[in-house]
């Protein structure tokens, strides 16, 4: 007789990373294509000198540099093995029975909906608007008492579009103080909105406990492969989370990382506008020959391919670009170094390409 395991898990499906094959241009994954900046790459050969000891299991001198960097005390602020890791960890302090609800839009990030169902908590998903964003007054009305929590992927992956300021602080504004408001800004550092207009969550937050703001080391950054997130919001709800999260499992090499990131902070702008004018101009041929693209304020770009998007990432893998299809909505594609965006520039905008799927 086989080990009892819980019926329910057949049917949540495994989170599916953007694929990677040797001698392929990669741009599936939302990865930033620069290293580690010079003085970070420095500060993990040194960390890596003292791995043989646990690393800090409270990640305090992390924690308190990103307080130090957002202006609040280091009460309000968790740190842990990249944001999807405390993704789960929210549905677990808010969700203890199979009624209570989890609200995002949908398409967005593929994690809600896993590590919603995971907790044993019940998905509920609200449909993107006619411009694939957030449709914020139907995620509002979509709330009950059974809802406890309410993601809000702004920008949102992965369609890349952004609501500003006004848009964010109505919804907040609407939403009971019951229930908890996560902002997951994993891309904030590609939002080039107007000064007047920019949706920090951590300011929108810094008077509303029931609100919290979530970003990465794994994006801009360029630590995707050390896993460092972090969530600040008001200590009742931080607290709750250093509860439930797994010991040392943000490791030391992690921690030391982020803190040279922060200290290095001032030479990641450079790098994020190099990004965007990147995007920026993707997308621009790509709508001269035709194509639909979503508003994106993010490091990629959606094509809302339809019933096409799964044949169209196989055409542009045999052209040697992987991109990432999402079923039957669309097709995310990173922007990646001007080679490689080139290269798959050049199958996009091909004219068989363009009469095969555009036609």
């Amino acid at each position: 007789m086989s080990a009892y395991i819980r019926p329910d898990l057949d049917a949540i499906p495994a989170y599916i990373a953007g694929r990677s094959l040797p001698g392929v241009v990669k741009l599936a994954s939302n990865e930033t294509t620069f290293p580690p900046l010079p003085s970070v790459a420095k500060a993990i050969a040194e960390a890596a000198e003292s791995v043989n000891r646990y690393p800090d299991i409270t990640a305090s001198e992390l924690r308190a540099a990103i307080a130090e960097f957002h202006g609040v005390e280091i009460e309000n602020v968790a740190a842990g093995c990249g944001s999807v890791a405390l993704c789960q960890e929210i549905v677990q302090i808010t969700c203890g029975q199979p009624t209570d609800e989890v609200l995002f839009a949908w398409r967005s990030f593929e994690a809600y909906p896993i590590v919603t169902r995971v907790a044993g908590a019940h998905a509920v998903q609200v449909p993107l608007d006619s411009e694939f964003a957030h449709d914020l007054d139907a995620l509002a009305a979509a709330i009950t008492p059974n809802t406890r929590v309410v993601f809000v992927c702004n920008p949102n992956n992965p369609t890349g579009t952004a609501h500003g300021r006004a848009e964010i602080t109505r919804f907040l504004d609407t939403v009971p103080e019951n229930v908890l408001i996560v902002l997951d800004e994993a891309y904030y550092e590609y939002l080039r909105f107007p000064a007047d207009e920019h949706p920090n969550g951590v300011e929108l937050g810094r008077n509303r406990p029931n609100v919290l703001v979530l970003r990465t080391f794994s994006k801009a950054y360029g630590l995707a492969g050390l896993r460092v997130g972090y969530a600040i919001g008001d200590p009742a709800v931080i607290t709750a989370l250093m509860k439930v999260r797994i010991p040392f499992s943000l490791n030391r090499l992690a921690q030391t990382a982020a803190i040279a990131s922060l200290q290095a902070r001032h030479e990641l702008l450079e790098r994020t506008n190099a990004v965007v004018a990147e995007r920026d101009r993707m997308r621009a041929a790509l709508e001269a020959v035709g194509y639909r693209v979503a508003d994106s304020h993010a490091n990629f770009l959606w094509l809302p391919l339809g019933d096409r998007s799964a044949e169209y990432g196989e055409a542009s893998a045999d052209a040697g670009v992987l991109i990432r299809p999402y079923g039957t909505d669309g097709v995310r594609i990173t922007a990646g170094d001007p080679h490689e965006n080139d290269l798959f520039l050049r199958f996009a905008t091909d004219r068989a390409t363009v009469g095969r799927f555009l036609g």
